[in-house]
């Protein structure tokens, strides 16, 4: 039985990032440097560093059970980012975990298309994440690619575009969704649209140039999970982590990490204060 705590508790549930720089790794980051506590269930193993990923190794889906199963019986967590979950098995267990222990808030991050474009999930598990996970989730927070895969339809090219995607990513089934458009590389701004029931807060910071953008998404849907857990509203949350991975972003040619797309700074002001 987990005993309650007035530490913020924050769950990722991911895969492991051998270079240290997306996955459970950025997520731990982001959430200690945002003022939580992290803990974490590793979903698959990944070889990988800032010139790509040459292997994957999915964890069992018992162990994947087991793990959730030993957290939650002893933490208090408030909130869980869930990332990379490789097939339709390991989400069929997270899932009905997630109903049998209900935490208070779900951020789940539909890791689905690599940086190359291609799909990472097969058509079968991107079906059991919709009908299973998403309809438990708080907020999604899908890239243009994966919101695109999400409802069979092309990548938008424009805001406009991605505007046309409001209705249809409402009946996905998740409370809000945060529409992220830092795929629009040729436009000067960074426009993210977090969709709510019957509105939409459209959140644009400047276009930072830098090649150094590797697990941008893992690290703002665990700082969303982490401002969630310390009793921001959901609009709070999200407005929070978008000015933390912007200012993490825009000091991350401050690092030297590898010879490839490197890492953004997840302590850059050590332990970040939201405005």
């Amino acid at each position: 039985m987990a005993i309650p705590s007035k530490t913020p508790i924050t769950l990722t549930i991911a895969g492991s990032d051998s270079g240290g720089g997306a996955g459970i790794q950025a997520d731990i980051k982001a959430i200690s440097a945002t003022g939580g506590y992290a803990c974490s269930v590793i979903t698959a193993l990944t070889a990988q560093n800032t010139q790509g990923v040459s292997g994957i190794f999915a964890v069992d889906p018992e162990f994947v059970e087991q793990q959730l199963d030993a957290v939650f019986s002893d933490l208090d967590v408030k909130a869980v980012k869930i990332g990379m979950l490789s097939d339709t098995r390991i989400i069929r267990a997270v899932s009905s975990k997630l109903r049998y222990y209900q935490p208070k808030f779900l951020v789940v991050d539909p890791v689905m298309v690599a940086t190359s474009g291609d799909l990472l999930l097969q058509q079968d598990a991107i079906t059991t994440l919709k009908t299973e996970l998403l309809p438990l989730a708080d907020v999604i927070t899908p890239n243009l690619p994966e919101a695109a895969a999400l409802l069979g339809t092309s990548i938008p090219q424009s805001e406009k575009d991605m505007d046309s995607m409001i209705e249809a990513l409402r009946t996905i089934g998740s409370k809000s969704v945060l529409l992220k458009g830092g795929h629009l590389e040729h436009d000067s701004n960074s426009t993210d649209l977090l969709i709510l029931a019957k509105s939409v807060v459209r959140m644009t910071t400047p276009r930072i140039a830098t090649r150094n953008t590797h697990g941008t998404g893992c690290t703002l849907s665990a700082a969303t999970a982490s401002f969630l857990a310390q009793g921001f509203d959901m609009e709070a949350a999200v407005q929070n982590a978008k000015s933390y991975i912007t200012k993490a972003i825009s000091q991350a040619d401050e690092l030297e990490i590898g010879s490839g797309h490197g890492p953004v700074h997840h302590f850059f002001a050590g332990h970040y204060q939201p405005e």
